[in-house]
């Protein structure tokens, strides 16, 4: 039986991601960025959430939720943590964690690279060397070759577009976009390299270098995974804000959007699929962006349960293919915000596809509080805390708020049974 709008095969899941939640990736480019000297990193990642080891209490917690996804990222820093050097216990491990979704009734959707890649790329000209591609689609290959067998969707880079977006944005400020410059150029000279680069600390001066290197190494990748697997679905998953315009603000919204969606959205008619990764909505008036009235989240913008829908809409009515949502949240630390805001998100999104936009799942950003990144631990967007010292999961009220959510579309009746 299908709850109205949404189908049985729909995928109800939470989105993780190796670095900021398995602790200790040490061969990774992001460590050693952590550890320069200038950092633009609040703080060092070190065991995060000490994921890498607690894996199976975290499928049981999905599992626990009603879900019948998982999503996560296969760590390229540990399988092959210097070149030609591939980890048979990394592959073991990984592995390992596909097949314990599976025992739990969780479709693995696997992300091949979550903006971390190993310190050797990066410091041999990172996605941007000529070999690049190659490389990336070596580490799909063996990934593939080990369990691909047993993964549901591949997911070949995690928000390839994002700098664009925070620059479009302009939501990094100025120094720290200077301090980011200063401490590639300081990895560089301590790796003893020309140069230094990672996914997510791109300089304002190489985002069209990057965009076609990451499009490159996307293209390898799917051949890369369609030819151990043709009927893998593969797509690419990209941050999109819901833009949004008042009148006279239509020019303003139409060019954002070409700066910052269009190229992946158009490169999608070639995927199985888009991945959407939606935080928030954007507001544009004919002077500029407008900051409507209404309750924050932390990230200081309008908390607008509609803005996934609208992304949603936008990506598809553009790429032409279903649509995943691999990414949705709320940066916030008071989580009765979030408890309210995933449940009436998730019924707008159900409106959507009532009214014909293909969605295959939706995945929850995310599963516990993690490193986010250049904001450290500081950062709150997970349906568990996590004890910092203890690494113990305790759930939150958002955390039954979803999973009521999951209940209720995927057994309509259960309301009525009490």
């Amino acid at each position: 039986m299908t709850h109205p709008g949404l189908p049985d095969t729909f995928l109800w899941g939470v989105a993780t991601a190796g670095h900021q939640n398995e602790g200790d990736n040490s061969a990774s480019d992001t460590w050693f960025l952590e550890h320069t000297t200038p950092s633009l990193f609040r703080e060092p990642s070190g065991p995060a959430c000490r994921g890498y080891q607690r894996w199976e209490t975290d499928l049981d917690l999905a599992a626990g939720l009603g879900l019948n996804a998982f999503r996560f990222s296969v760590e390229w820093a540990r399988v092959e943590p210097e070149r030609g050097a591939v980890s048979a216990e990394a592959l073991d491990h990984y592995e390992r964690k596909v097949d314990g979704c599976l025992e739990r009734g969780l479709a693995p959707l696997v992300t091949f690279s979550h903006f971390t890649a190993p310190h050797w790329f990066a410091a041999a000209g990172s996605w941007t060397a000529a070999d690049a591609p190659a490389r990336f689609a070596e580490q799909c290959d063996r990934v593939m070759a080990r369990f691909g067998d047993r993964i549901a969707y591949g997911v070949t880079l995690n928000e390839p577009n994002l700098e664009q977006l925070l620059q479009a944005g302009a939501k990094l400020p100025a120094e720290a976009e200077a301090l980011k410059t200063r401490m590639l150029a300081a990895a560089a000279h301590a790796a003893g390299s020309g140069t230094y680069a990672s996914a997510n600390v791109i300089p304002a001066h190489r985002q069209d270098e990057f965009q076609a290197a990451f499009t490159r190494a996307h293209r390898a990748a799917r051949e890369a995974i369609k030819a151990r697997r043709a009927d893998l679905p593969v797509g690419v998953s990209i941050a999109v804000a819901d833009e949004v315009a008042l009148p006279g603000g239509e020019e303003r919204r139409d060019a954002k959007r070409a700066a910052v969606y269009a190229h992946w959205l158009r490169e999608a008619r070639h995927d199985d699929f888009i991945g959407v990764q939606n935080y928030e909505r954007v507001v544009h008036g004919p002077d500029g962006e407008v900051t409507p009235e209404g309750e924050r989240n932390g990230m200081g913008t309008v908390i607008e349960p509609e803005s996934l829908a609208g992304a949603v809409r936008y990506a598809h009515e553009v790429s032409g293919v279903p649509v995943l949502v691999t990414e949705h949240g709320i940066q916030t630390p008071d989580d009765a915000q979030r408890a309210a805001f995933v449940p009436a998100a998730v019924e707008h999104l159900a409106a959507e596809v009532r009214a014909g936009t293909p969605v295959l799942g939706y995945c929850h950003w995310t599963l516990m509080d993690n490193f986010e990144w250049i904001f450290g631990y500081g950062a709150r967007l997970g349906l568990h805390e996590v004890d910092r010292d203890t690494f113990e999961r305790r759930p939150k009220p958002s955390a039954k708020a979803y999973a009521d959510v999951v209940r209720r579309h995927r057994d309509p009746l259960a309301g009525a049974r009490g």
